[in-house]
């Protein structure tokens, strides 16, 4: 079927349903199928009630500053979530990016320099160096996917132990003793923190602008390419797909190298932003990725997903926790709050798939 034959169907659908009744049925299924998004502006909207200070500039300016941060590894997530698998690996590699990149860039004059001899190299190719072993690790998450036809979800958590060992290797390597990298060079710090636009006196710090045309390409990537094409049809149905001629192999390796580069970006971030990286750095940043890509409607029953619903997904989540730790609620209950928020989001896809089916 041609693209022009699946617009107009899709065309057809959408008239179809636009011309149905409003039954009560189907405004509980637009409840059920919105349910989370629902609560969760629900929950914000109590939150801004309760502290007024949570809608203002600088608040806004943190979530937003926050949001993008985590944005690069969901972008990632999500290419893994269409092919009905994910990626148990991408917090390790976010942490292992971000061990190197601020190793390879703490200051000469650093107390605890990991690199004593190493005058430090321009950011840009640090940057290049942090995406390429990323998308190494996404390849080899990909190659045994493809190739051995595994489950990604035992894959990748067979590749989150083997990088997590090379982390805590490449932190006891050095000459700090495996201490927390500190001591960043200003040229790295002024790259990611350093601002050059401030909000009603807040400053919006140079990753923001990073993440969202990270957004943008991957937005072009997914919706204009033949690649992206390939990736929603493999998503879909395999058989059909390679039927189709979709190169099966190369494509799933390449949306996990393309996952593992956009963790890395993350890494990158990481370091600079955290300004004080241990092996503990990126630590389950998959998790948040996962329930951002759920909440944004990227379906684990494949071939569905959009980087705009990507995005909402990640702002909800942090919408959510920045305000329940303006409201005082125990952090320690943050982890029960994302694990039913996954397990939440995946039964109502479940349930809208079923009832498609």
């Amino acid at each position: 079927m041609s693209n022009e034959s699946k617009t107009m169907e899709k065309e057809g659908r959408a008239n179809a349903r636009a011309r149905q009744p409003w039954t009560g049925k189907r405004v509980l299924d637009l409840v059920l199928n919105n349910a989370l998004i629902i609560i969760m502006i629900v929950a914000v909207i109590y939150i801004a009630i309760v502290n007024q200070n949570f809608l203002k500039p600088a608040s806004v300016i943190n979530i937003l500053a926050q949001t993008c941060a985590y944005l690069p590894v969901a972008l990632g997530v999500g290419g893994c979530i269409v092919l009905t698998g994910t990626d148990l690996s991408a917090g390790r590699i976010v942490g292992l990016t971000a061990c190197i990149s601020a190793s390879l860039l703490q200051a000469v004059t650093a107390s605890s320099k990991m690199w004593v001899n190493l005058t430090p190299p321009p950011v840009l190719l640090v940057l290049l160096l942090a995406m390429l072993v990323g998308a190494a690790f996404g390849a080899f998450n990909g190659f045994f996917v493809a190739k051995f036809k595994l489950h990604p979800f035992i894959v990748t958590l067979a590749t989150q132990l083997i990088i997590y060992t090379f982390l805590l290797l490449y932190m006891k390597a050095g000459n700090n003793g495996g201490m927390a990298i500190s001591g960043l060079d200003k040229s790295y710090s002024s790259f990611i923190t350093g601002s050059i636009l401030k909000v009603a006196g807040t400053p919006i710090p140079n990753y923001v602008w990073i993440s969202l045309i990270l957004a943008v390409i991957m937005w072009f990537i997914w919706n204009k390419t033949t690649f992206g094409k390939n990736m929603f049809a493999l998503g879909a149905n395999e058989e059909a797909a390679r039927v189709s001629g979709v190169n099966v192999f190369a494509t799933t390796i390449m949306v996990f190298a393309l996952a593992g580069a956009m963790y890395a970006v993350t890494g990158f971030i990481e370091g600079a932003r955290v300004a004080s990286n241990t092996a503990n750095t990126g630590l389950n940043y998959e998790s948040d990725a996962i329930a951002a890509c759920v909440i944004g409607g990227v379906s684990f029953v494949g071939g569905i997903g959009k980087i705009r619903g990507v995005i909402i997904g990640v702002l909800m989540l942090r919408l959510i926790f920045v305000g329940l730790n303006m409201i005082g609620v125990n952090q320690d209950l943050f982890y029960i709050i994302k694990g039913g928020i996954i397990l939440f989001a995946c039964a109502l896809d479940m349930r809208k798939y079923l009832v498609k089916k």
